[in-house]
């Protein structure tokens, strides 16, 4: 059995596959689910890396010796194991996967009723503890197993009704599933619509041939701007690999930041639903703030984190919310990211608006000039944050998560990563491009001790 401490991360649990976690371990974890939550019936949906089927079986092992009744959902991407949780009225449910990472790893996330999501302080530290130390007694009576072959056709269905898909036509559109689940459902969602597709790696590949499934990364970008550009076409989409993210590159080849693309998302739907609150995370560009009071909404600035956000929206009632990262979340989708909803409201709007994604965005780059993450490698981040606090005091400081500090016309983030030694800069300048770059030059002289 191989279980190792540190695959319990803050949102998940990820890990090398057979080096950190194998079979026998993630049985003990589909056990250890079910003793922590409680769960009298679970689902569970596997990603299409080589390990995952294996993996999420071993879980299912668990989890039925432990009692509970577990709806075999099969190959499914992350968000439609929120979607068949809350919409099947689970007690809880496991996506297997390892996200974005390259293909080698393996991972689950997990969320109780609703979609809700298990985190680091809310239950997956005690899934840890006790899958880690074999505190996973078998019940008397084993659990059922079942399956859910209509899943895939409710989950589109549901999805569609974001939008007016009679409304979106005349668009050619890049389409780059990166071999990731996003294969799973974007054939079935082409079908319903009247666009001009070109679409790249739909097929379902484990082993992610093409390039890694994490368009965050500007390497793995460079195929679909290149595609965007020689197919002259209106915008380019791409999925990570269990297709709960999705990102966008405009009919100019250039890549759209998640805060940007958030503020649109939080105009077209407080124009269509009326004031309400949206969250964003911390990091994001004033052009999220901006945006969403002019639409007449009320913005509202949280931690980074999924759980965290999720929480939040919530707690306020929010009807959207969006993450630099490219998460993107609705409370009509039960409170939860998704990869394909945000996609078809970008092409509602602009089949809506008859504008191109680049003038969409333009008045943001002309405005409001971020740097994008940047990682530095530290040895001591509290000093870091002690030489920030006192080089800025003159600044507007708050510490929700990590640093936050705000002048009238920038601001900056630093925080530490959850799992390696890193700080993490996000930094705005409202004057210029070159004030920005030389603000973002000073902090990290600070951070990087030059």
């Amino acid at each position: 059995m191989t279980l190792t401490p540190d695959v319990f991360k803050a949102y998940d649990i990820r890990g090398v596959y057979g080096d950190q976690i194998d079979e026998a371990g993630m049985e003990r974890v589909g056990a250890a689910f079910v003793s922590v939550t409680g769960a009298s019936r679970i689902a569970v949906g596997h990603d299409c890396r080589l390990s995952s089927p294996g993996v999420a079986a071993a879980f299912c092992r668990g989890a039925l010796a432990a009692g509970a009744d577990v709806c075999d959902l099969g190959l499914a991407a992350t968000e439609m194991v929120y979607f068949a949780v809350a919409d099947g009225d689970f007690d809880a449910g496991a996506a297997i996967t390892a996200s974005h990472n390259p293909p080698q790893y393996t991972g689950a996330k997990l969320v109780r009723r609703d979609a809700v999501p298990l985190s680091g302080d809310t239950g997956i530290g005690e899934v840890g503890r006790r899958a880690i130390a074999g505190d996973t007694p078998e019940a008397t009576t084993p659990g059922q197993r079942s399956d859910d072959p209509g899943l895939l056709e409710r989950f589109v269905d549901a999805c569609m009704r974001f939008v007016d898909p009679s409304a979106i036509h005349g668009l050619r559109v890049v389409m780059d599933g990166a071999n990731g689940m996003a294969g799973r459902y974007l054939p079935a969602v082409i079908e319903r619509l009247d666009i001009d597709t070109v679409p790249y790696y739909l097929e379902l590949d484990g082993r992610f041939p093409h390039h890694e499934p994490n368009p965050l990364l500007e390497e793995n970008r460079r195929f679909i701007i290149e595609r965007v550009r020689e197919d002259g076409a209106d915008l380019g989409i791409a999925w990570d690999g269990d297709a709960d993210r999705c990102f966008f590159i405009d009919d100019e080849g250039t890549f759209v930041p998640g805060d940007f693309l958030t503020a649109l998302l939080a105009d077209h739907l407080l124009r269509r639903h009326g004031p309400a609150p949206v969250v964003y995370d911390l990091r994001a560009s004033w052009a999220v703030r901006d945006t969403i009071r002019a639409a007449g909404g009320t913005p509202d600035e949280y931690r980074v984190g999924h759980a965290f956000i999720k929480q939040r929206m919530r707690e306020i009632d929010a009807i959207f919310a969006g993450e630099v990262s490219g998460h993107y979340y609705f409370k009509d989708f039960s409170y939860a990211d998704t990869g394909l909803v945000p996609a078809l409201l970008v092409l509602e709007l602009l089949s809506q608006s008859g504008k191109r994604l680049s003038e969409l965005v333009a008045g943001f780059r002309d405005r409001y000039h971020i740097s994008g993450e940047i990682n530095s490698t530290v040895d001591d981040s509290e000093a870091v944050f002690a030489a920030l606090r006192e080089r800025y005091a003159d600044g507007a400081q708050t510490e929700v998560d990590g640093l936050s500090v705000a002048f009238d016309d920038w601001h900056f983030n630093v925080r530490s990563s959850n799992t390696e030694p890193l700080i993490r800069l996000n930094l705005e300048s409202l004057v210029s491009e070159s004030d920005m770059e030389r603000r973002r030059d000073e902090v990290l002289a600070i951070i990087r001790g030059s």
